[in-house]
């Protein structure tokens, strides 16, 4: 019996919901299923220039998990960019830093340092939110 699945430590979900690719005639059938850790191992690797053994700190896993992580994520999105497909972002198994929250009227993300009753979106106002992380 494998052991149980680590979480990792993700900072932030990722800005976006998705890319798709630009000048394609009709819409793309398939699409790309971009992990919220594959996102956090290619933002700290690439983005913020972190060696692999800072990140995998970072995210609470070991370096050679980070590495299969990160592995993973440059052949999705390298298949993406070739097949011209669309990337969808992925929740997968993350635990957020912090209490996240998704507006369901106009998709923004959003944290609160202290969870409070009624907490609406700051972008729109909506009430209509929901809890998409917690540590």
């Amino acid at each position: 019996m494998p052991r149980r699945k680590r979480l990792r430590k993700v900072v932030a979900p990722p800005k976006f919901q998705g890319y798709k690719p630009y000048g394609i005639n009709g819409e793309s059938k398939e699409s790309v299923e971009l992990l919220y850790e594959e996102y956090e191992a290619i933002k700290l690797a690439d983005y913020d220039f972190l060696n692999h053994s800072e990140a995998a700190k970072l995210m609470g896993i070991s370096r050679p998990t980070f590495a299969r992580i990160y592995e993973s994520a440059r052949r999705k999105i390298a298949k993406a960019l070739t097949e011209a497909k669309e990337i969808v972002t992925v929740f997968g198994d993350i635990e957020l830093d912090g209490s996240w929250f998704l507006c369901k009227d106009c998709h923004a993300k959003f944290t609160c340092p202290t969870p409070t009753e009624g907490i609406g979106c700051p972008m729109c106002k909506s009430q209509d939110v929901q809890l998409i992380g917690e540590s």
